[in-house]
């Protein structure tokens, strides 16, 4: 298997702290930008009951489900309490000639 990189968005298009939706394939995932200009992605649809992350909020590394209020360290993955219990799926980001590019596995 293989790593493919995938042009998400402009670097410009995603605000500090806050979250896109992307969609390729099959597959959503949520990419992210951390307050300090760092990108991240995990799986799109929460582990509890497949809501879009994208409509949730984002504060202090923490993305939140817009359903049930369920908590994930996005840059980790790592589910961080009730009703969430199974971690996110993370994804290699890199930003190139402001550009967001992720890595799926292909």
């Amino acid at each position: 298997m293989n790593d493919q990189w995938i042009d998400v968005c402009a670097v410009g298009e995603i605000d500090a702290e806050d979250v896109l939706r992307f969609d390729h394939g099959p597959h959503t995932y949520a990419v992210y930008r951390s307050a300090e200009n760092e990108f991240f992605a995990t799986a799109g649809l929460c582990t509890h009951e497949n809501i879009h992350l994208a409509d949730g909020l984002v504060m202090d590394h923490v993305i939140e489900c817009p359903k049930h209020n369920g908590r994930f360290d996005y840059r980790s993955g790592k589910a961080l309490g009730a009703p969430v219990c199974v971690n996110l799926k993370t994804y290699p980001v890199r930003v190139e000639a402001g550009r967001v590019l992720l890595a799926v596995t292909v």
